[in-house]
């Protein structure tokens, strides 16, 4: 892997050495349905001007470079498996590529799915950072933009699509021909290319320019489970909103939305071809969450039809540039359109909680990051460059207005459409738009790393002074509450401007009648990590369900979290805290958030010795509230989850599970007993030993589909069995045949029910194999091996021993080895806490 690894300093001197006119793709996926055709031909045209004498290289991945022309002239082909160099270069040039692809199985490049419904073959590409390269011949760095044309030669009675429209389709032997039209100058990573027999649901929007086609498209075996209008109905929403709002209408020309199977991301935001994880299509109940955050992601992926898509970073170090703004007008526009109107409380439990986690690790990083390669590059798709830096833009709006935000970005675009931006070009016309200085703004938010601490601490007196840790600018609001009969009330928000470590909260702590209960941040204005007082958390322990605002709600929740995970509140007393007011908790993004911390906190955080007790004790809980919920609402499903991932732990309801699953008892009133729901519940019963490989089997039989297929892998590795436990991690790590899905079922089964006593005689297994693994195996693959099996009953002197032994392991290795440390090493600390908690 680190062989196809390029720098930052290669792709500016390539960048500076020629300028890439266009770029003609042929593919020939004609024989895809064969499984045993592992390969596909490929073709590039790349027309480019260069230094007269000069010489560059291609990048390309693949199976064989079969000929090279250059200008007309047959080249010898000199390619190390990842470059192929090209030297004798004119003013102009026409470099015509012949090469023989890889189909996947890892998600990257050109991926090959059977579906075993059916039998069908689908495909489609996924390409971001740099996978583009495993399909087609071409520079492979974002600031490299072309006019991509595409032709594609597939089997009869397949959908084929690209990032154009198709312009025309002729039949040849065995197939089809189709040409898409001409893009304008796009970076190599968002082109795109589907194929399959694909069900598709046909639309339009009625642009301010005319019509634009629209289409949405999942498997033929999930079209019953499509529901195709709620996305159209979002995407219209969306493209009417980003169209005016950015002063540029949808400049791609059609946009088709395609969920896949086997997919590595939420959603990818190819122009005219957006790919989601089929996980989005519901195949049994779903939430309002569930909708929440599928809308959010058709908006964020449609975001970036403007900003990465029409202005692209000129190198990884500007992804924020993209991500950052997306994840916000996520959220946003959600909201503007009318969809969710609480779309920013999800975004302060979910997204940014994942910012706050990922900003306390050692290998946290500024918004605007250094980027020195592909593998860096890879991961830094992180929760600082999403949510933080969404946290920290929805700052900046509220701080030069948001007639201002949008008349920069209408700037923006039009200043730099179809180029390449670094940080200086959207600061520039920020300001020229709002008259204010920005760059302090910047070295504060995006050129930083961590958090501030955010707390008022009383004087007891009824004066207080809000305390701010590594203090940036920040404008927050500090909530006042009172306790009356049971609940809590807000009385009032006191809103300041914090420059320095310390500040006097004006009026104090609120005075009057009561404990005086202080939330700082409680409208989520601010990105900083709260810490409450004594009394107002011992106010919310028995009030916070009480709280009328989600947001404010929303946190508290945080807050708590927060504490437990910082081993500042007892685990156990937090676990109760959720059970006490989660049954309440109307919002159900945070009703879920709520939940899996608990019992994030039940697996990792408790003391050793008490971990079964609460374990026993949070799955009473979960069949309690399930039994209390209002049939067929959303938190009944929210229970009956908790009940599912509770019973991994513990096999105290067992017997009634198996009840149900069997038909012998009823389920609760209102239950929708999915296929999804019954996999997550025998995958529990399966982990503690109550269902045998019999019973995963006669599943099996009730649902063979993909899903099915990933859940029976689970769940017969999840068999409490050292040696079945034992031959699921030796097929995780040398099985090349499993796809990406089906690696991470075989993991989450090895992982299952925190049974570190199964695998504990591996550990030293996973010390010797994966610097191996990271040079052998693509970065996909790789990375999910060493995160997902990190060894988290080591005591750190493993992890710091293969650390100090491997200083020049890559950086991209070194960091999940050290992120993963990191939690192992919290988690025994605050276990260790526990005795002087309450």
């Amino acid at each position: 892997m680190t062989g196809d690894n390029l720098t930052r300093t290669d792709a500016q001197r390539r960048a500076a050495e020629i300028r890439l006119h266009t770029a003609e793709v042929s593919l020939d996926v004609r024989d895809a349905a064969r499984a045993a055709e592992t390969t596909f031909r490929t073709r590039a045209i790349l027309s480019f001007d260069a230094r007269v004498g000069g010489e560059t290289w291609v990048d390309f991945l693949g199976s064989t470079v079969d000929a090279v022309t250059v200008n007309g002239e047959s080249r010898p082909v000199e390619w190390d498996g990842a470059r192929i160099r090209i030297d004798g270069l004119a003013a102009a040039n026409v470099v015509v590529i012949e090469a023989q692809g890889v189909y996947s199985r890892s998600g990257e490049g050109l991926h090959r799915f059977v579906d075993p419904v059916d039998g069908a073959v689908y495909l489609y590409t996924q390409y971001e950072p740099a996978d583009a390269r495993r399909v087609y011949p071409c520079f492979e760095q974002p600031d490299l933009k072309a006019r991509w044309r595409m032709l594609v030669r597939a089997p009869h009675g397949w959908q084929v699509l690209s990032n154009g429209v198709e312009t025309d389709r002729r039949e040849i032997d065995r197939g089809v021909e189709v040409r898409f039209a001409e893009t304008p100058p796009i970076s190599s990573y968002i082109t795109a290319v589907a194929a399959g027999p694909y069900h598709r649901v046909d639309a339009s929007w009625d642009g301010p320019e005319g019509p634009v086609a629209l289409g949405v498209l999942c498997r033929s075996s999930l079209a019953d489970h499509l529901d195709a209008e709620e996305i159209v109905d979002i995407t219209r929403r969306g493209l009417d909103y980003f169209g005016g709002a950015f002063g540029l209408s949808y400049p791609w020309g059609k946009y088709d939305q395609i969920f896949v199977p086997e997919y590595n991301l939420g959603a990818m935001e190819n122009p005219g071809l957006v790919t989601f994880t089929e996980s989005y299509v519901f195949r049994g109940a779903a939430t309002t969450a569930q909708h929440a955050a599928r809308a959010n992601t058709v908006l964020h992926e449609m975001a970036h039809m403007w900003f990465g898509d029409l202005v692209t970073m000129r190198w990884w170090d500007d992804l924020w540039l993209k991500e950052s703004f997306a994840d916000f007008m996520g959220s946003h526009a959600s909201v503007a359109t009318g969809l969710y109107p609480d779309a920013w409380v999800s975004f302060a439990s979910r997204r940014k909680g994942w910012a706050y986690e990922q900003d306390q690790l050692p290998t946290t990083h500024p918004i605007v990051a250094d980027i020195p390669d592909l593998q860096a590059a890879k991961l830094n798709f992180d929760g600082i460059t999403y949510a933080k830096g969404a946290s920290v833009l929805k700052q900046l709006v509220a701080y030069v207005g948001e007639d201002a935000f949008f008349a920069g970005t209408r700037r923006y675009f039009a200043d730099h459409a179809y180029g390449n931006t670094s940080l200086d070009d959207l600061l520039r016309a920020l300001e020229q738009e709002s008259g204010r200085d920005l760059r302090e703004w910047s070295r504060e938010w995006l050129l930083t790393t961590g958090m501030s601490d955010l707390a008022v601490v009383p004087d007891g007196g009824g004066d207080a002074e809000v305390v701010l840790t590594d203090p940036r600018p920040h404008r927050v609001t500090i909530g006042r509450y009172t306790e009356n009969d049971g609940r809590l009330e807000r009385r009032d928000g006191v809103g300041l401007d914090l420059t320095s470590a310390r500040t006097p909260l004006p009026g104090g702590t609120g005075g009057g009648a009561g404990i005086p209960v202080v939330i700082p941040n409680d409208d989520d204005r601010t990105y900083a990590k709260v810490r409450l007082d004594v009394a107002t958390t011992d106010a919310l322990e028995r009030g916070l369900s009480t709280i009328a605002d989600p947001l404010a709600r929303s946190v508290a929740w945080a807050a708590l979290w927060n504490a437990a995970r910082d081993g500042e509140l007892g685990a156990e007393r937090y676990i109760g805290i959720v059970a006490r007011h989660a049954t309440s908790e109307t919002h159900i993004g945070l009703l879920a958030d709520a939940v899996a911390h608990a019992g994030a906190a039940a697996a990792h955080y408790v003391a050793p010795d008490r971990r079964t007790a609460v374990a026993a004790r949070w799955l009473e809980t979960a069949w309690a509230a399930l039994a209390m919920a209002e049939p067929g609402s959303d938190g009944q499903l929210v229970w009956a989850r908790t009940v599912g991932a509770a019973a991994t732990a513990h096999a105290g309801r067992a017997v009634d599970l198996r009840g149900i699953l069997s038909g012998d008892l009823p389920a609760p009133a209102g239950l929708v007993l999915d296929a999804d729901l019954r996999w997550a519940w025998l995958f529990a019963l399966a982990t503690t030993g109550a269902a045998a490989e019999a019973d995963i089997d006669a599943e099996l039989t009730r649902d063979d589909t993909s899903t099915g297929r990933l859940a029976h892998r689970a769940a017969l590795a999840a068999r409490p069995d050292a040696g079945v436990r034992r031959d699921a991690w030796t097929a995780a790590w040398s099985d090349g045949t499993l796809s990406n899905d089906e690696l991470d079922a075989t993991i989450s089964g090895i992982r299952s029910g925190g049974r570190r006593d199964l695998i504990a005689a591996l550990d030293a297994d996973y010390y010797a194999r994966i610097a191996d693994v990271w040079g052998s195996r693509s970065i996909e693959i790789a990375r999910r091996l060493v995160r997902g099996l990190f060894p988290f009953r080591d005591d750190l002197t493993m992890s710091g021993a293969w650390l100090e032994a491997h200083p020049d392991a890559p950086a991209a290795l070194r960091r999940i080895v050290v992120e993963q440390q990191d939690a192992l090493a919290r988690a025994h600390r605050v276990q260790r806490a526990q005795s002087t908690l309450a």
